[in-house]
C-alpha cells in the first residue's frame, strides 16, 4: 500500500525534517513514526538549552539546594547530595528506574519517543546539554532504537521506567536494536559515533521525567485510528451498495440541521465517495423506507468518532511539544520551579477517547457485517454464498468480527479512572496513561480485522449483481480488494484473506474525500 503524502514532506528515505520545539505538527509526527526521515533541531533552540544548562551549573557552583539538581528524588527530596557525588546520583537514578517489563515497544513508538524527548528537552526548560538532544536525534536518524519494555509506567511522575531504558543507552547501559539485532548500549552509541555520556546535574532526571512514552503510544494509536476510520467509511459505502441502501440519510440538510461538525464531515465524505454511482439511482421505488441504524446513522456514529479523534489529536500535538519534566528552569527570572507537568492526565483522557472511537468504529462495522449475512434484511444469499448449506460462506467470519468487537468493548473501559499511589504516597494520584495508550495498538488491530471482514463481505455482496457500477472511487476500492482477495464461490481457508483485509484496513492510501477530514492531515 502507498502512504498518505505528509504535507511539506516526501516519503523518500532520508527526507530532512527540522524540529521546531513547540511547533512540531501532527503531520511531522506521523512522518517520524513511519521512519525514513532525517531529523535535526532548529538552530534557535540551542541558545535556550545552553542558557538553561548554565543556570543549573550556577546553582551547583553556588551550592544552592534545589530539587533534582543536588537532592535525592521523590520521598528523598530533602536529602542533599555532595558535589562529588552528583554524577553518581544521576547515573544511579537511571539504573534504579530501569525496571520495565514486557515486550519491547514497537519501532514506530520508539522513533516518536526519541523525537519527542528531544523536542521536550530543546524547549530550554530542562537544563541539559544540547549534546544529549543531538544524541537522541543521532539514534533516531540511524534507526538505532533503544529496547524499551512496554510495561511499568503509571503515567506520573512521567514515564519513569520506560524512559530510563532509553536513558540507559545514552550512558552505555541497556540495549538497543540495530537492523533488528539487539546490541549493548555502548555498542549502540558507538554505532552513531558517540561515547556513552557521564550525566551532569539534573540530566538523568530530565531524561526520565516526562510523558513521551505515553504520548508516543497514543499518537500511534491515533494514526492507526485514522486508518481504520477511513477504512470503516469505505467499508460502509461498499455495504450500502451491496444491499442497495438509501443515500437519502446522507443529505447535507439533515446534518446541517444538527450542526455537529464530525457528522457533517462524514456525510460529506460519503456523498463524495458515492458520487456518480449508478447503483444509487437504480432503485428509487424499491420500498426501502429506512435502513437499519448501522447504515442510516453512519454520519452520526462515525462523525462522533471523528470528533473524538480530532480532540485527541489536538491534545497529543500539544503534549508532543511540551516541556513535561520536573523541575523546570526559567532563565528569564533565574528560577527553578517544581511542578507536575509529568502528570499525563491529558494523555490518559486522549487515549480513552481514542479507545472509545476505535470500539465504535468496530462495533458499527460488525453490525453492518451481520446485516449483509441476514438474507431477510439484505436481500442477498444467506451468508453470502451461492450454495449455502454445503458451504458456510461468511458465517464464521462474522463470529470473528463479533468476538473482536466484544473484546474492544472491554478494552475501551477508561484507564484514566484508575489510580494507585506510589513512592510512599508522595505520588498519590497517577494517570495510568501509558497503559491507556498502549492498549490502543491491540484495539486498532482488532478494529482493522472487523472493518476488513466487512469490506470483504461487502465486495462479495456486490458480486451477486454487477449489472451496474458504483462510483469511480468505490469501484476502485472494490477492484483493489478483488485484486487481493478472490470471490468466495465455495468454502476455503479464509484466515489469509482476513489477514490481507486487516492490512487493507490499516493502510494509509485513502481517497481525498476522507483524508482531508483526518486530523493529522490538517495544517499545523
Amino acid at each position: 500500500m502507498n502512504t498518505i503524502t505528509t504535507p511539506g514532506l516526501t516519503s523518500r528515505p532520508g527526507t530532512a525534517l527540522t524540529l521546531q520545539p513547540g511547533q512540531v505538527s501532527l503531520a511531522q509526527l506521523r512522518a517520524i513514526q513511519q521512519g525514513g526521515v532525517r531529523l535535526s533541531m532548529a538552530a534557535s533552540a540551542y541558545e535556550r538549552m545552553r542558557a538553561a544548562q548554565a543556570h543549573v551549573q550556577h546553582i551547583v557552583d553556588e551550592d544552592q539546594v534545589v530539587y533534582g539538581i543536588n537532592t535525592g528524588f521523590g520521598k528523598l527530596a530533602s536529602t542533599k547530595i555532595a558535589h562529588d557525588r552528583l554524577a553518581e546520583l544521576q547515573r544511579n537514578l537511571v539504573l534504579s528506574h530501569s525496571v520495565g517489563t514486557g515486550d519491547p515497544l514497537p519501532d514506530a513508538v520508539v522513533r516518536l519517543v526519541l523525537a519527542t524527548k528531544a523536542v521536550s528537552l530543546a524547549r530550554g526548560h530542562s537544563g541539559v546539554r544540547p549534546e544529549l538532544v543531538d544524541a537522541l536525534l543521532a539514534l533516531a536518524n540511524a534507526d538505532v532504537l533503544p529496547v524499551i519494555p512496554a510495561k511499568g509506567s503509571v503515567g506520573a511522575s512521567g514515564d519513569l521506567a520506560p524512559l530510563s531504558h532509553l536513558a540507559c543507552v545514552l550512558i552505555g547501559e541497556g540495549q538497543a536494536k540495530i537492523d533488528g539485532q539487539v546490541v549493548s548500549g555502548t555498542e549502540a552509541m558507538r554505532h552513531v559515533g558517540l561515547e556513552p555520556f557521564v550525566l551532569g546535574p539534573k540530566e538523568g532526571l530530565a531524561l526520565l521525567n516526562g510523558t513521551q512514552v505515553s504520548t508516543a503510544l497514543a499518537l500511534v494509536g491515533l494514526f492507526q485510528g485514522e486508518s481504520v476510520f477511513a477504512a470503516g467509511l469505505v467499508a460502509g459505502c461498499l455495504t450500502l451498495e451491496a444491499i442497495k441502501g438509501s443515500v437519502k440519510p446522507f443529505d447535507a440538510r439533515i446534518h446541517e440541521a444538527r450542526g455537529q461538525l464530525g457528522q457533517i464531515a462524514v456525510a460529506a465524505a460519503v456523498r463524495e465517495l458515492l458520487d456518480g454511482s449508478a447503483i444509487d439511482t437504480s432503485h428509487p421505488h424499491c420500498g426501502r423506507v429506512q435502513d437499519p441504524y448501522s447504515i442510516r446513522c453512519v454520519p452520526q456514529v462515525m462523525g462522533a468518532c471523528l470528533d473524538n479523534l480530532t480532540h485527541a489529536a489536538r491534545v497529543l500535538r500539544i503534549e508532543a511539544n511540551a516541556a513535561s519534566d520536573n523541575p523546570l528552569v526559567f532563565t528569564d527570572t533565574g528560577e527553578v520551579i517544581s511542578g507536575g507537568n509529568f502528570h499525563a492526565e491529558p494523555v490518559a483522557f486522549a487515549a480513552d477517547i481514542i479507545a472509545l472511537a476505535l470500539a465504535e468504529i468496530g462495533a458499527i462495522s460488525e453490525r453492518r457485517m451481520a446485516l449483509l449475512l441476514d438474507t431477510g434484511l439484505s436481500g442477498l444469499p444467506a451468508f453470502l454464498i451461492a450454495d449455502s448449506g454445503v458451504n458456510s460462506g461468511f458465517m464464521i467470519a462474522q463470529v470473528t468480527a463479533a468476538a473482536l468487537a466484544a473484546e474492544n468493548q472491554c478494552l475501551a473501559h477508561p484507564s484514566s479512572v484508575t489510580s494507585l499511589p506510589t513512592s510512599a504516597n508522595q505520588e498519590d494520584h497517577v494517570s495510568m496513561a501509558t497503559y491507556g495508550a498502549r492498549r490502543l495498538g491491540e484495539m486498532a488491530r482488532n478494529t482493522a480485522v472487523i472493518v476488513g471482514v466487512e469490506a470483504m463481505a461487502a465486495a462479495q455482496g456486490m458480486d451477486f449483481d454487477r449489472s451496474l457500477n458504483s462510483s469511480e472511487l468505490i469501484e476502485a476500492q472494490y477492484a483493489l480488494i478483488r485484486s487481493q482477495v478472490p470471490h468466495l464461490d465455495r468454502d476455503r481457508y479464509l484466515a489469509p484473506d482476513i489477514e490481507t483485509m486487516r492490512q487493507w484496513a490499516l493502510a494509509t492510501d485513502w481517497p481525498q474525500a476522507i483524508v482531508r477530514h483526518l486530523p493529522s492531515q490538517q495544517a499545523a
